[in-house]
Parts: structure tokens; sequence; C-alpha cells
């Protein structure tokens, strides 16, 4: 089935001046979806997931958080956080008209919905939660992105040349992954460096207490052998939400080249979320 898709910006402002967002907008009507990528990644790692929800009848947006994708990239760290993130998402309701919205997410994305939970719960109809980075995630996140925020901050050549080759290839030639992959290092270093400091040294989740209390239905999707991503971390989340079920992916891959499985539990838990108070509630499954 063949969906409409609409490119927008809007515009949001902070005490650095006024930065451009872009999104993508997937189908029509009032049940809204916004899907956030994971860090460094461009909205576009989205699609698949947009297109399968807007064929199924849901209004999907997916956006690029400013420091990513087509959005402004600026250079200062200031701007950069968690709760930053999260308010992009509540201004691009607020531009597009949208009351509430089941927030879905992977990595940044993820953690970036449990922020809007956590800050303006009246918004958030639902969330699809894959890969939450939460307290056993932070030592391997550590040293799996200081080393480049150092090479960014310290060696910005070594960056500069890396987006220069990969903006040398044509997207049209390769994989959809690949591309998505090229577009990840697609960053000048000095806002990749900003991005990654303000995320590293901010709050990188919510508190557990205040997880706890957020009370929107949750899917969360969980990965095996992922240390920045542990299953554990999501099982913790589980635990902690009232209204939640839970699913584990074969792999990290799972999702990207056999997508069938997971991304028909997420249609079904969005319509699930749009369908009323009458919604069955599941608790979790092991």
């Amino acid at each position: 089935m063949l969906v409409s898709e609409r490119i927008g910006q809007f515009f949001v402002e902070s005490e650095a001046g006024r930065d451009r967002l872009e999104y993508t907008e997937y189908g029509s009507g009032d049940q809204w979806v916004v899907l956030v990528h994971g860090l460094l990644m461009p909205r576009r790692m989205q699609q698949p997931l947009a297109r399968a929800m807007a064929a199924r009848g849901l209004h999907v947006v997916t956006l690029d958080l400013l420091g990513h994708g087509r959005s402004d990239q600026p250079a200062d760290p200031l701007v950069y956080s968690m709760t930053a993130f999260a308010e992009q998402v509540v201004a691009l309701l607020d531009h597009l008209g949208a009351e509430r919205a089941v927030l879905g997410g992977t990595s940044l994305g993820a953690n970036v919905a449990l922020e809007v939970a956590v800050i303006a719960p009246e918004r958030v109809k639902g969330m699809v939660v894959e890969m939450p980075v939460l307290n056993n995630a932070l030592v391997a996140g550590i040293v799996a992105f200081v080393p480049l925020m150092f090479a960014a901050r310290y060696a910005p050549f070594t960056v500069n040349t890396v987006q220069r080759l990969a903006r040398a290839v044509p997207r049209g030639i390769v994989p959809f992954w690949a591309g998505i992959g090229l577009d990840t290092v697609d960053h000048r270093a000095d806002s990749l460096a900003a991005v990654l400091h303000g995320v590293i040294f901010g709050r990188i989740a919510p508190s557990s207490s205040q997880r706890r209390r957020i009370q929107a239905p949750a899917l969360v999707v969980g990965h095996p052998v992922d240390p920045i991503h542990p299953f554990v971390d999501a099982d913790m989340l589980a635990a902690e939400l009232p209204d939640v079920r839970i699913e584990r992916a074969s792999s990290i891959l799972e999702w990207r080249i056999r997508p069938e499985r997971l991304t028909d539990a997420a249609v079904e838990f969005a319509l699930e979320c749009w369908a009323g108070p009458n919604r069955e509630v599941r608790r979790r499954r092991r």
C-alpha cells in the first residue's frame, strides 16, 4: 500500500539562538506516532517502520533531532541534552497540532521517549522503546563514544575526512542500511564533539523513581549480546513500568534485516494504544 510522504520543518528557540529541525510525515489522520532515531543516526533509519505503520492507517512522523540528519548541527554542547531533545519532540507535536502521540525510539530515541513521558505525560499515548540505555549500559557507552568525542575535539581532521568520504558516495547505489551508516558518519567534527559532550555528560535517562511513575502503556524491545544496550536494561525498565509488554529480539539485527515480527508487534501495539480506554492491558512476559 502506497502512503503519502511529506518533508517539513519547524524552528526551536534556545539561549543559543534559533535552530531548524526537519521531519518527514507518512500518511494522515489523528492517530499520531512520532519515531526518533538513535544517537548520531538520521531519521531515515525509521523509514521502514514508518511506512509499515502508515500503511495500517497511522499518521507517522520521523524527526531529526538537533545535531542529527538534516536538522541544524550547532557546535555548542550546551544545546544538547536529553531534556532538550524531549522538548524538541513536544515542540514538534505543537507544530503539527497533535495533542497526543505514540512515541517510538531506538537507543537515544528510546530514552527521549521516556523523557517526554516524564516532562509532558499528557502528550504521550504510548511508547515503543527499543534498546533503552540505562544504568547497565553506561560503562560500555563511555568506552564506545568518549574516544570518538576526543577525536572530534582534538583531531578534527579525522572526523572531517570521514565526512567528506561519506558524502562522496551516492546513496542511491548502496543498500539501505549502508546508506544509513554513511549518513551516521556525516557530521562535522565540531558538531559531533558537541553532541557527544552534551549526551555523555548530561542526564542519560529519567531516574528509576521517575520511570515508575510513567503511566503510558509501553512496548519494550530488548536485544541480547549488546553491551551498549544490554537486555538487562530493557528487562529492568519493563519491571518498572506499570503497563508494559516486552519483546526479546533475536539480535540487534533482527529489526533491521528480518523486521516482520517486531514491526507487526509495534504496529499492533500502536493501534491498540489508539483503540481507547478498552485497550487490553498486557503485563510483561519473559
